[in-house]
């Protein structure tokens, strides 16, 4: 069955370009379009979805603006932001908001689906090029609200190695030959040593202090 994307951008000739790639695959179908951020809510409410592909420079209202209304409204459609700019203040505030992923538009059409892949199966995904801009912006621990991380087990230094790539729970399990509730509890672990609430925070964190090299 075909992961169902919503594809939220602005501009008509990317939307249909990017239906036009997704037309080549089985692999996703587009079920809806969005011109700008205010559509969003009703269409999700209309027509299920699996994605949101989600643009963040939009008139009315941004992408980031999105996120927060998701979040705020408990809506757990999870999301990718496909955009232009690889801004690392842009990349913090759409993860912070929610997004699961973030890539730019000039991605592969191979990277993309199986970064839309990823992310239906629970995981994340961010390419290299992403965490790079990220570090070559200088993020500290007070931007990105991020406190000290206690010493990681050598397991949960390869949890969080399989977490960095985007691997669901399930995963990492069947990678690490562990049952997929000793992961869970591991990257409970991880997430409480390093002060961080999510997976995301987690990595970029852990990027950061070089616990990754």
């Amino acid at each position: 069955m075909s992961i169902r994307v919503t594809l939220v951008d602005d501009q008509t000739l990317i939307r249909e370009g990017i239906k036009s790639l997704f037309a080549l695959t089985d692999a996703v179908e587009v079920v809806a379009e969005c011109g700008d951020g205010i559509e969003v809510m009703a269409s999700l409410k209309q027509v299920p979805t699996d994605i949101l592909l989600l643009d963040l420079s939009m008139p009315k209202q941004d992408g980031i603006s999105v996120l927060q209304e998701l979040q705020a409204n408990a809506i757990k459609t999870p999301a990718i932001v496909l955009t232009t700019f690889d801004d690392h203040e842009l990349i913090l505030k759409s993860i912070s908001a929610g997004a699961q992923g973030f890539l730019l538009k000039d991605v592969s059409l191979e990277t993309l689906i199986e970064a839309i892949t990823q992310v239906h199966q629970g995981g994340s995904f961010w390419l290299p090029a992403i965490t790079e801009t990220l570090l070559k912006g200088q993020v500290s621990s007070a931007e990105s609200g991020l406190s000290s991380a206690d010493a990681l087990s050598k397991r949960e230094v390869e949890v969080l190695r399989l977490m960095a790539g985007g691997y669901s729970n399930k995963e990492i399990a069947q990678a690490l030959h562990k049952s997929e509730g000793t992961i869970k509890n591991h990257v409970s672990n991880i997430l409480s040593k390093m002060g961080v609430r999510d997976r995301t925070r987690a990595v970029l964190l852990a990027l950061e202090r070089g616990l990754l090299n």
